[in-house]
Protein backbone atom coordinates (compact mmCIF):
# COMPACT_ATOMS: atom_id res chain seq x y z
CA UNK A 1 0.00 0.00 0.00
CA UNK A 2 2.60 2.30 0.86
CA UNK A 3 4.32 1.71 -2.67
CA UNK A 4 0.94 2.85 -4.31
CA UNK A 5 0.59 6.15 -2.02
CA UNK A 6 4.69 7.19 -3.55
CA UNK A 7 3.07 6.42 -6.92
CA UNK A 8 -0.04 8.54 -6.48
CA UNK A 9 2.06 11.09 -4.61
CA UNK A 10 4.54 11.22 -7.60
CA UNK A 11 2.37 11.73 -10.42
CA UNK A 12 0.51 14.37 -8.56
CA UNK A 13 3.25 16.31 -8.44
CA UNK A 14 4.58 15.40 -11.38
CA UNK A 15 0.76 17.30 -12.96
CA UNK A 16 0.74 20.03 -10.71
CA UNK A 17 4.21 20.66 -12.28
CA UNK A 18 3.11 20.51 -15.25
CA UNK A 19 3.39 24.46 -16.97
CA UNK A 20 5.03 25.68 -13.96
CA UNK A 21 7.82 28.83 -14.35
CA UNK A 22 11.52 28.10 -13.98
CA UNK A 23 13.37 29.75 -12.60
CA UNK A 24 14.88 33.03 -14.55
CA UNK A 25 18.47 31.62 -13.92
CA UNK A 26 17.40 28.40 -15.11
CA UNK A 27 15.36 29.24 -18.13
CA UNK A 28 18.78 31.48 -19.12
CA UNK A 29 20.84 28.27 -18.55
CA UNK A 30 18.65 26.00 -20.38
CA UNK A 31 18.46 28.44 -23.13
CA UNK A 32 22.04 29.14 -23.44
CA UNK A 33 22.44 25.28 -24.20
CA UNK A 34 19.60 25.15 -26.49
CA UNK A 35 21.43 27.56 -28.53
CA UNK A 36 24.69 26.75 -28.54
CA UNK A 37 23.51 22.65 -29.38
CA UNK A 38 21.24 24.16 -31.79
CA UNK A 39 24.55 26.16 -33.32
CA UNK A 40 26.53 23.01 -33.44
CA UNK A 41 23.78 20.98 -35.19
CA UNK A 42 23.59 23.38 -37.88
CA UNK A 43 27.42 23.67 -38.28
CA UNK A 44 27.41 20.23 -38.60
CA UNK A 45 24.06 19.69 -40.86
CA UNK A 46 26.28 23.10 -43.19
CA UNK A 47 29.23 20.85 -43.01
CA UNK A 48 27.79 17.54 -44.13
CA UNK A 49 25.97 19.56 -47.20
CA UNK A 50 29.19 21.04 -48.24
CA UNK A 51 30.49 17.76 -48.40
CA UNK A 52 27.91 16.11 -50.41
CA UNK A 53 28.20 18.53 -53.43
CA UNK A 54 31.98 18.59 -53.16
CA UNK A 55 31.72 14.61 -53.68
CA UNK A 56 29.12 14.92 -56.44
CA UNK A 57 31.51 17.45 -58.19
CA UNK A 58 34.75 15.38 -57.63
CA UNK A 59 33.24 12.59 -59.65
CA UNK A 60 35.10 11.83 -63.01
CA UNK A 61 32.31 13.26 -65.24
CA UNK A 62 29.45 14.79 -62.55
CA UNK A 63 26.36 14.99 -63.66
CA UNK A 64 24.76 18.90 -63.05
CA UNK A 65 21.71 16.87 -61.98
CA UNK A 66 23.66 15.38 -58.91
CA UNK A 67 24.97 17.96 -57.69
CA UNK A 68 21.87 20.10 -57.52
CA UNK A 69 20.82 17.22 -56.01
CA UNK A 70 23.11 16.79 -53.53
CA UNK A 71 22.86 20.37 -52.97
CA UNK A 72 18.78 20.44 -52.60
CA UNK A 73 18.84 17.68 -50.08
CA UNK A 74 21.55 19.28 -47.75
CA UNK A 75 19.48 22.68 -48.02
CA UNK A 76 16.84 21.10 -46.88
CA UNK A 77 18.76 19.26 -44.27
CA UNK A 78 20.11 22.28 -43.20
CA UNK A 79 16.67 24.43 -42.84
CA UNK A 80 15.35 21.38 -40.93
CA UNK A 81 18.43 21.42 -38.10
CA UNK A 82 17.93 25.34 -38.21
CA UNK A 83 13.79 25.21 -37.44
CA UNK A 84 14.95 22.61 -34.95
CA UNK A 85 17.12 24.10 -33.26
CA UNK A 86 15.29 27.52 -33.16
CA UNK A 87 11.85 25.07 -31.93
CA UNK A 88 13.97 24.02 -29.42
CA UNK A 89 15.22 27.33 -28.29
CA UNK A 90 11.62 28.87 -28.16
CA UNK A 91 10.40 26.14 -25.56
CA UNK A 92 13.36 26.50 -23.77
CA UNK A 93 11.71 30.30 -23.50
CA UNK A 94 8.58 29.47 -22.95
CA UNK A 95 9.93 27.55 -19.61
CA UNK A 96 10.16 30.93 -17.99
CA UNK A 97 6.46 31.05 -18.01
CA UNK A 98 3.79 29.33 -16.68
CA UNK A 99 0.07 28.23 -16.84
CA UNK A 100 -2.01 29.15 -19.95
CA UNK A 101 0.96 31.42 -20.52
CA UNK A 102 3.49 28.68 -21.08
CA UNK A 103 1.32 26.33 -23.21
CA UNK A 104 -0.05 29.16 -25.69
CA UNK A 105 3.90 29.84 -25.95
CA UNK A 106 4.36 26.07 -26.99
CA UNK A 107 2.20 25.57 -29.29
CA UNK A 108 3.24 29.58 -30.93
CA UNK A 109 6.81 27.88 -31.18
CA UNK A 110 5.61 24.20 -32.84
CA UNK A 111 3.49 26.05 -35.08
CA UNK A 112 6.44 28.12 -35.82
CA UNK A 113 8.18 25.01 -36.18
CA UNK A 114 5.96 22.97 -38.38
CA UNK A 115 5.65 26.00 -40.24
CA UNK A 116 9.41 26.39 -41.15
CA UNK A 117 9.70 22.64 -41.86
CA UNK A 118 6.97 22.93 -44.58
CA UNK A 119 9.03 26.31 -45.57
CA UNK A 120 11.97 23.85 -46.28
CA UNK A 121 10.44 21.35 -48.03
CA UNK A 122 8.49 23.50 -50.32
CA UNK A 123 11.74 24.99 -51.35
CA UNK A 124 13.20 21.55 -51.61
CA UNK A 125 10.15 20.69 -53.98
CA UNK A 126 10.88 23.96 -55.75
CA UNK A 127 14.67 22.86 -56.30
CA UNK A 128 13.47 19.57 -58.03
CA UNK A 129 11.17 20.67 -59.86
CA UNK A 130 13.09 21.34 -63.24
Amino acid sequence: MKFWSIVIAAVAVGVVGCNRADSPADTARDVVSEQREARKEVGEARRDAAEQVRDEAAERNPDPADVDQAAADGAYEVAVEKAEGEYEVAVQKCEAMSGDAQETCKEQAEARYDAAKAAARADYDRRNAG
